[in-house]
């Protein structure tokens, strides 16, 4: 089981806070980096300084860390042109040496692209340029150098794109999808997905969606895995008084947060990954940290769960 680190910095972080953060995740031994990809703050929390961008963030995250993976739990399709997307998330993982996820999703928070006037079309739209924009990106990375890449849809068109420049990784960076839909997301899942991740549902939840995710995939006739994840709302303590603290924090409950998140001691959360585990095959988690000046909070996560997983 691998346990990543997830950010949410427009509740109000900046880059310097990110840095401290992305610095002690790789110190103490997770596997990646994650941040989300918004523009406005969500809730009651103020949001200042204001908001970062995440393939800014990224890009600089990349000449200052060595190991660490790092990645979006997820881009917005409306945020960006996908040939600019490809061409910055590329950019990235050479800048990184290999080390960028590239977790997508279709863009879904309004009062975001209503503040700034971004276009957040119906549903089927949306999901219909989604799919065109998984291609594009894709189709870009995988062109072969010396050859040029065309493409015709509903929404986009490019024609001769070299596709440069290319990813350090190839064919390209993990593609990582997820959420809830139970038609459309696995069959895209099944094209495109190295990774599909279930954003905070409950265990049974996330089970049936990756089933649904292994039928599409058998159907498409994919040979290869798709490999399962989670994300998940952390507040480990040592005791009572530091996992209430912690919760108290972040603005939850402690028993909201040990019945939908991982919350509790040490013992209480790696027994809570194993019911995971034995629930929905997943082999990595991704613990949603909020509180990102608790920089103790990951090294008792590293020296205490993490240290007590296969």
């Amino acid at each position: 089981m691998e346990l990543r680190i997830f950010t949410e910095p427009q509740q109000g972080a900046d880059y310097e806070d990110l840095l401290r953060v992305a610095k002690a995740t790789e110190d103490n031994g997770f596997g990646a980096f994650f941040r989300s990809d918004h523009y406005l703050k969500m809730g009651d929390a103020s949001g200042l300084p204001g908001p970062t961008d995440a393939w800014l963030t990224l890009a600089g995250l990349a000449r200052e860390t060595s190991t660490v993976r790092l990645g979006t739990l997820v881009t917005a399709a409306t945020f960006r042109h996908p040939s600019v997307l490809a061409i910055s998330v590329a950019q990235a993982d050479r800048m990184s040496g290999g080390r960028i996820e590239f977790g997508f999703g279709s863009g879904w928070y309004a009062d975001e692209h209503t503040a700034y006037g971004i276009d957040l079309p119906p549903t089927k739209t949306l999901f219909d340029r989604y799919t065109e924009q998984l291609a594009v990106i894709t189709g870009l990375w995988d062109t072969p150098e010396g050859e040029t890449f065309s493409f015709s849809g509903d929404h986009y068109t490019l024609d001769g794109a070299p596709g440069l420049p290319k990813p350090a990784q190839r064919p390209h960076p993990p593609v990582i999808l997820g959420g809830g839909g139970k038609k459309r997301t696995p069959a895209l899942a099944a094209r495109y997905a190295d990774e599909f991740n279930t954003p905070f549902m409950d265990a049974e939840s996330a089970a049936a969606q990756f089933e649904r995710v292994d039928a599409a995939a058998k159907e498409a006739g994919r040979t290869t895995p798709v490999r399962r994840s989670a994300a998940l709302v952390a507040a480990v303590g040592r005791g009572d008084a530091e996992i209430a603290r912690r919760a108290e924090a972040i603005g939850r409950a402690v028993p909201e947060l040990k019945e939908n998140g991982l919350g509790g001691t040490p013992a209480e959360v790696v027994d809570t990954i194993g019911t995971w585990r034995a629930k929905t095959g997943v082999s990595r988690l991704y613990l949603q940290v909020l509180d990102l000046s608790d920089l103790d909070h990951l090294e008792l996560i590293a020296s205490e769960v993490a240290r007590q997983l296969d």
